[in-house]
């Protein structure tokens, strides 16, 4: 489940066709100058193939990378040729540094794969306790319980690229807010096609949720902002970011 392990071969291909990541950096900094914020050392969990943390090192920050696939982190480790960037395979539930940093990023859905509230509760008492610099900004986002339940839903994709062909159906139990998500791919490799398949549980925390389990954690200050924005989430929101201090 959630593995990522065939994934990561056909994930950058995917990914880029919906996501700025540049875009999301610039985002990123400009919260950092909103909330004078200046870190040297930044964490980004479940960093992937490293869309975020090689900008971000590009840009002059020392990064470490945390991911549990470590097929993830191979691509990523290839991709930041010359970069010097730590990447640790870790389930970041276990998180487990070897110091602070003065920021933590978990962006693009990061959270909503960790299920049991009292996992999120563990992975944010872990960095506000043990891992962030006094001041530290944790900034994360979140994919919408409007987005999981009325967008994705119970719904199925397909997409038929030139040498990707995919279909993505989707279950939400709406009593466990629950998004179960199974793929079926099939990548040409010469005059052939390769299949595998990946399953996926996304659930739709409640903003509310996550604010408690913050406060409860340590943190003190919370703020919600609409995806790439400066504004308020609102009803219709499909990607709420969390700046948290």
């Amino acid at each position: 489940m959630n593995s990522y392990s065939d994934f990561a071969r056909v994930y950058d291909t995917l990914m880029r066709r919906d996501v700025d990541y540049e875009k999301w950096a610039d985002y990123i900094e400009n919260l950092f100058d909103m909330y004078d914020a200046n870190p040297s050392l930044v964490c980004d969990l479940a960093c992937g193939t490293g869309n975020i943390t090689i900008p971000m090192a590009k840009r002059g920050y020392d990064m470490t990378g945390v991911d549990i696939s470590e097929n993830m982190l191979n691509i990523a480790r290839a991709k930041s040729d010359g970069l010097d960037i730590l990447f640790l395979n870790q389930n970041m539930t276990k998180l487990d540094l070897y110091g602070t940093m003065g920021a933590f990023l978990c962006m693009i859905d990061g959270i909503n794969y960790i299920l049991p509230p009292k996992s999120l509760l563990y992975l944010f008492t872990r960095i506000k306790t043990c891992f962030i610099d006094r001041g530290g900004l944790f900034i994360f986002d979140i994919s919408t319980e409007h987005k999981l339940k009325n967008i994705i839903g119970s719904n199925t994709f397909v997409h038929c690229g030139k040498n990707i062909f995919y279909t993505w159906q989707n279950r939400y139990l709406p009593d466990k807010r629950l998004c179960d998500m199974f793929l079926t791919f099939f990548i040409k490799q010469g005059d052939t096609y390769s299949r595998f398949e990946e399953r996926h549980l996304q659930k739709a925390h409640s903003p509310k949720e996550l604010v408690s389990l913050l406060h409860k954690s340590g943190f003190e200050t919370v703020d919600m902002y609409d995806e790439l924005t400066f504004s308020p989430p609102r009803e219709e929101s499909e990607r709420i970011v969390f700046v948290c201090r």
